[in-house]
């Protein structure tokens, strides 16, 4: 299943998030997964912090693709290596790949020569989708060298002469020069979301957020959905145990009325929340490394919840944010 984009390219609706997993497991992973039935894969389910978000309507259609995202999670070398195996091997061809990576906070101003930096080591020609990491741009480091430093007093070295708009008309630049096909944001806002659109010559297409039924932001799901934006559930699961012991918040994955849908459906609570996040029109990408894990994931196309599950999950949001908590790396609570 897949969605159609505001320019018509379709990205599938579920993939494999492979952020946090060791390089050596990569290739296998990706090999694994496509063999199971994934055609879509992303390495982009969360921001790693360091010292050093024409379509209103979904068409969902049926599509073999691999969606694949890596620039700050320094496995896009390894990515590479599979996609070369799986196209050379006849696993996978080009055409049916839809890779994505992103352009980190410390090089808004060098936007191309990212992209060139991310392609060379994906072993490809063009990106299927690049995004704007996050809303900010901080002090440049080097090309491909993704920390994200701090000042003297310890704090996000934030960059004040480089506007977002800049940013983006440079996006739009890998556009016509045939680098990208679609380009998009990550971690948007309503305000940020509108302002791109306000100045954008290419509308955004994707905005990729956290989500999850304990931080639904239905009043920004419903602005990016209705202004022909594409919304990605970067953290579909609200974390789960990664996030509990990264930053020690609670996992929805516990609560008690999905674990009662879960045993309705004689379903797991994650494939609860995935299909969730499905038919409410988002694109999930949950993270796992365990073979059983795949395959219940991609187990959720299999089967639909009824309307009154759907309104009794929406009715447990908490407005709870269990990912991408800035203040622990960077010094400043850039959501205060």
């Amino acid at each position: 299943m897949a969605v159609t984009l505001n320019n018509g390219f379709q990205m599938p609706i579920i993939g494999l998030g492979v952020w946090r997993m060791e390089k050596k497991a990569i290739k296998d992973l990706i090999i694994e997964s496509i063999k199971i039935g994934f055609r879509h894969f992303d390495c982009a389910c969360i921001i790693s912090f360091q010292n050093s978000l024409a379509f209103t309507n979904f068409d969902i259609v049926f599509t073999k693709c691999l969606m694949f995202c890596a620039a700050d999670y320094k496995n896009e070398a390894e990515v590479g290596e599979a996609l070369c195996e799986a196209i050379k091997t006849g696993l996978v061809k080009r055409e049916e790949l839809f890779i994505t990576t992103k352009l980190w906070n410390t090089d808004h101003g060098h936007v191309v020569e990212a992209c060139k930096h991310s392609l060379k080591k994906l072993q490809l020609d063009y990106l299927d989708l690049y995004l704007v990491h996050f809303p900010i741009s901080i002090r440049h480091t080097g090309i491909g060298a993704t920390g994200s430093p701090l000042d003297e007093d310890g704090v996000l070295d934030i960059e004040t002469n480089i506007s977002l708009e800049t940013t983006w008309h440079a996006m739009e630049d890998l556009v016509s020069m045939g680098l990208v096909r679609s380009i998009g944001i990550s971690n948007y806002d309503i305000f940020l979301a509108r302002d791109c659109l306000a100045y954008s010559k290419i509308k955004p297409a994707v905005n990729q957020i956290e989500t999850h039924p304990y931080f639904q932001r239905e009043s920004l799901v419903n602005f990016c959905q209705k202004h022909g934006i594409c919304v990605t559930a970067h953290t579909p699961l609200g974390g789960a145990d990664a996030n509990t012991k990264r930053f020690g918040t609670v996992s929805c994955l516990d609560d008690p009325i999905l674990k009662g849908i879960a045993e309705k459906y004689k379903k797991t609570v994650a494939q609860i929340v995935l299909r969730w996040g499905i038919q409410r029109n988002t694109v999930v990408i949950p993270k796992t490394s365990k073979s059983e894990r795949l395959k219940e994931n991609f187990k959720v196309l299999e089967f639909e919840l009824a309307k009154e599950d759907m309104d009794v999950i929406q009715a447990i949001d908490k407005n709870y944010r269990s990912n991408i908590q800035p203040a622990k790396f960077w010094g400043i609570d850039l959501y205060a």
